[in-house]
């Protein structure tokens, strides 16, 4: 399953990192790639391993709001 997040803006590239960082280390994720310049998160997870809340709590523990989801 693909999804991607729209964040407030992001205010620096190591943000961004952190954000990738984070949500490539939760289980059943295969791909994840933050896109500083337009403030989004662009992820690929297994349907059965993990769950697309887990990524949205993930993102917002770091202190970023998400502004939608496709």
């Amino acid at each position: 399953m693909k999804k991607t997040y729209q964040l407030e803006t992001l205010t620096c590239p190591t943000c961004a990192q952190k954000i990738e960082s984070a949500v490539k280390s939760l289980q059943g994720v295969k791909d994840v790639e933050v896109l500083f310049n337009s403030s989004r998160v662009k992820v690929n997870y297994e349907d059965e391993m993990a769950d697309g809340k887990e990524v949205k709590k993930t993102i917002e523990r770091l202190g970023f709001g998400i502004l939608g989801e496709k």
